[in-house]
């Protein structure tokens, strides 16, 4: 009897191999995209970094730089929005095409509902298609539920697949460290080590009332059902819409006055306004982020009073957002997101 399945489809090293489709003589070479492609301007950062640069030790979020010094050889592109969104768009529309039902979830992953027997087969004609439709390689995670289809991406990449389900999970799962599991960062992971728990088998047999005490009602539980593999399996067919917006600003001299990041709080807030109503949606939710000069970054959340699209209500609220924060060092880069209303 046939089976439900969940596909992760994961394109990989997306941005470098759009570049590569336009630019046949980049394969096999080093290549790093970020920024506006120069590696000599300060505080540009890696958006993608194609296997052979990862080699030499350039991954995203490394200042650019950075990756010249780790890289010298590679080539540098500057980000095109409007390239991979176009290419983005045929992948999607090509697995749409399918008849499978479809949930996106950003220009280079999404997930596939399945039904088959073995869906190994079907996993291998999807990745054909897709290649031979738009040229561009994927992997893709098959699993039981979402987590677990995530997960499995991983040990496919590049350009294979994995299969996870609840037979495998612990096994394969098991003696991996915490930070393993999608969802857990470096932050979290040291909390674990704090209270003895260094594995996903360690976490998923942890006393759910210390879990609880350590995390509170919503995050423990969550954690204890990551390490066990537990995940959604509805893919949600509708529109995808956005749950929030952000804009993001990484300063060429460090910010050291408080007046100054509050002004550029203020600015920043306003630009995310301006995407919000022209979305005709309302924010209900802020968040500031800062990363300080040794490249620490923090962020913090409020919920406002009541929901607006008034600029200035949300540059009030992420300036005020800024007491929760040390600010001991000088400021490198600032960020102000905002959570959405669901729309009408």
């Amino acid at each position: 009897m046939a089976g439900w399945w969940l596909f992760h489809v994961d394109l990989d090293q997306f941005q470098v191999s759009v570049e590569r489709l336009r630019r046949p003589d980049l394969r096999g070479r080093p290549v790093v995209v970020g920024g506006d492609g120069d590696p000599a301007r300060a505080r540009q950062v890696v958006t993608c970094a194609s296997y052979e640069a990862r080699a030499l030790g350039v991954r995203a979020g490394l200042p650019m730089r950075v990756a010249a010094r780790k890289a010298p050889d590679a080539v540098f592109l500057p980000l095109d929005h409007a390239g991979y969104e176009a290419a983005s768009a045929q992948v999607m529309d090509t697995l749409r095409g399918t008849g499978r039902p479809l949930e996106v979830w950003g220009w280079d992953e999404a997930f596939l509902g399945v039904t088959a027997d073995d869906p190994e087969p079907v996993a291998a004609g999807l990745q054909a298609l897709v290649r031979d439709t738009t040229g561009l390689p994927c992997s893709i995670g098959i699993g039981d539920n979402k987590l677990r289809a995530k997960t499995a991406t991983g040990f496919g990449k590049p350009a294979g697949m994995y299969r996870l389900t609840g037979a495998n999970w612990m096994s394969i799962m098991g003696d991996r460290p915490v930070r393993a599991l999608w969802g857990v960062g470096a932050r979290g992971a040291a909390r674990f080590a704090e209270h003895g728990i260094a594995t996903v088998r360690e976490l998923a047999a942890a006393d759910p009332a210390e879990l609880v005490r350590w995390w509170g009602p919503t995050t423990g539980p969550r954690y204890r059902a990551l390490a066990r593999g537990e995940g959604e399996t509805e893919i949600r067919i509708e529109p995808w819409i956005a749950r929030s917006r952000s804009h993001q600003r990484t300063y060429e001299q460090d910010l050291t006055e408080r007046g100054v990041v509050e002004r550029e709080l203020r600015v920043l807030a306003d630009q995310v306004v301006t995407d919000v109503v022209a979305d005709d949606r309302v924010i209900t939710r802020v968040a500031v982020v800062v990363r300080n000069s040794s490249f620490f970054t923090e962020s913090h959340l409020r919920t406002l009073p009541e929901p607006t699209t008034s600029a200035a209500v949300v540059g009030e609220a992420a300036v005020s957002l800024l007491d929760r924060f040390e600010l001991r060092r000088p400021v490198r880069l600032l960020g102000v997101r905002v959570e959405l209303a669901p729309p009408p």
